[in-house]
């Protein structure tokens, strides 16, 4: 009997001490305070404590976040708060990201296929069959006809060669006419006909379009004078800019697709053939060129052309929705989810865009969600400020006149 009240009275002082163990381990643990109440309708109006708005709404407490790993940037939010805004979310995401450049720029004439005609000797213009800038000649037509003595004379002394039929001075003789770019047909019609003709045919060198037409019938030229201009737009340029961070990514030989509002419907394929050696001073912006063929002739000097260039695209890359993305003065940041109703205002360190993603470089990891849409946070850059403020350091409140109902 004796053992038997021993032995209870050594279990009840072991179950006594467990049971004021934890008891003063449950009331070591301070009780979570609300930092402040809402209304859910009005989530920018604090309230002191709990009971209905202005508006009747029953408030709804903001808890301080003091979990293991938070930072004080970081706040919970009620879900219907979270609702009412409107807030949701994108994951952070890791693949292959596209170097994709959208650009403007517009067309110019290929230089390599633009031809000059000048005369080879002094004389006057007494015939101009092309008559105006933009006027289509095809090659080897004849663009104007010229009254030259120099050229009367050489013509003379090539008859009086074949008279002589000495092969020596003919030959000298035809190469001399040759020197003075006087057409093959011309010569075989002063050969036919043994007489020196006072007109010479200048000739186009190629098909395409008169840019540049520098003389009038009457005019005395001489072999300085840049008569006419012609060119061939086969083959055009494209001129555009290339913002300066993205220059890295263009390469010589890279293709490109271009399109223009005159024909919306067609996709124009090209290369780069050179990027300029200098970045514009005023808008840090690299010029390159692209060639396109125009075998049909629809693409106009001057035409305004959008460009899309597809670099190579970089693999095992960290990257966000674009619109997740916050800029400022201050530097780049998110708003990231971090569950329950919990957010947090962090900094990153961005890389390049590709349509609507950007790459990470740092502050974020795969698997994190970011917020995309939030009025309070992008609403304007003034409001925005204000948020983020509002959610890494919340001020003191002072609410004491706002009605509570009891």
């Amino acid at each position: 009997m004796l053992k038997h009240s021993i032995l209870f009275i050594a279990v009840a002082l072991v179950l006594g001490m467990i049971i004021g163990h934890y008891a003063q381990i449950d009331e070591q643990q301070p009780q979570k305070k609300p930092l402040y109440w809402i209304d859910s309708m009005e989530p920018t109006v604090h309230y002191p404590g709990p009971g209905k708005s202005a508006m009747g709404m029953e408030l709804t407490p903001v808890y301080p976040d003091n979990e293991a790993g938070s930072s004080q940037s970081s706040i919970q939010i009620s879900p219907a708060v979270i609702n009412n805004l409107g807030v949701r979310t994108a994951a952070v995401t890791r693949g292959s990201l596209s170097k994709g450049i959208s650009t403007v720029g517009y067309v110019e004439p290929d230089e390599n296929e633009i031809s000059h005609i000048h005369t080879y000797a002094d004389g006057w213009i007494k015939k101009l069959l092309v008559k105006a800038v933009g006027d289509v000649v095809k090659n080897k037509q004849v663009v104007m006809q010229l009254y030259s003595p120099t050229l009367v004379n050489v013509q003379e002394e090539y008859l009086i060669a074949l008279n002589s039929k000495n092969e020596a001075l003919i030959k000298a003789s035809y190469k001399r006419l040759l020197s003075f770019n006087i057409s093959e047909k011309q010569i075989q019609q002063l050969k036919t006909t043994r007489k020196s003709s006072q007109l010479i045919d200048i000739n186009a060198h190629s098909n395409g379009v008169v840019t540049l037409l520098n003389v009038r019938e009457g005019m005395y030229v001489t072999a300085e004078t840049d008569m006419m201009s012609i060119a061939d737009l086969s083959t055009v340029w494209v001129i555009a800019q290339v913002a300066e961070e993205q220059a890295n990514w263009v390469r010589t030989g890279g293709h490109v697709q271009a399109s223009f509002a005159a024909f919306p419907e067609k996709i124009w394929q090209g290369e780069i053939t050179y990027i300029y050696p200098e970045v514009d001073l005023a808008t840090h912006t690299l010029k390159v060129r692209f060639r396109f063929k125009n075998p049909e002739g629809l693409l106009k000097p001057n035409m305004y052309a959008n460009i899309v260039l597809l670099a190579k695209p970089e693999q095992n890359v960290l990257s966000i929705p674009l619109e997740a993305l916050i800029r400022s003065s201050s530097g780049d940041r998110v708003i990231v989810a971090l569950g329950e109703g919990r957010f947090e205002s962090r900094r990153v360190k961005a890389g390049f865009e590709s349509e609507n993603r950007i790459e990470i470089l740092s502050g974020l990891t795969e698997g994190e969600h970011v917020v995309v849409s939030g009025q309070f946070l992008l609403d304007s850059e003034s409001n925005l400020k204000e948020s983020m403020e509002r959610l890494q350091t919340p001020a003191p409140i002072d609410n004491s006149k706002a009605k509570v109902a009891p």
